[in-house]
């Protein structure tokens, strides 16, 4: 017998583990959650700092459960053309409605060594239409702890 349980008498003691049971069987009855569903609704440009890009990332998330989600900040990195090309994070709190969606802005910093070498990659007659990328990221916070999330698709920048 565990030495905790030593300063219980008998009926104590299966009291105890009568609750333990219950609280066990309670979490594990609790409902499956649905992922959130995170896509990128849009990317602005912001004011850099010397070198450095930065640029506003807007992100839909969708809530496809009965409870609200809520979040105490957000992390992301972004992807063009397989290549790291920017990282951002963002310390706002929300919360995704139930069965409802939101749009959380995330500032993202690109290094003047990865725009270069982006440049470089399209220097090849690459065109800027179709350009593949992926977001991934997490939400942070909540009663269910952190939600990671990731979308991916293509860019088409005309005219730059």
């Amino acid at each position: 017998m565990h030495p905790f349980f030593h300063g219980f008498s008998s009926p104590r003691r299966a009291a105890l583990a009568g609750l333990l049971a219950l609280a066990l069987a309670g979490c594990a009855s609790l409902p499956g959650r649905d992922p959130l569903n995170v896509q990128v609704a849009g990317i602005e440009p912001l004011e850099g700092q010397g070198l450095e890009m930065r640029m506003a990332v807007k992100l839909r998330v969708q809530n496809p459960n009965d409870s609200a989600v809520d979040y105490d900040g957000a992390a992301l990195e972004l992807e063009l053309n397989g290549k790291r090309f920017a990282t951002g994070v963002s310390n706002e709190r929300g919360s995704v409605p139930r069965f409802g969606e939101t749009v959380l802005t995330v500032p993202v910093s690109v290094s003047a060594f990865s725009a270069i070498r982006q440049a470089l990659g399209l220097a090849d007659g690459s065109r800027l239409d179709n350009i593949p990328y992926v977001v991934r990221g997490k939400l942070s916070g909540g009663m269910f702890g952190t939600t990671r999330f990731s979308d991916s698709g293509q860019l088409n920048l005309p005219g730059i």
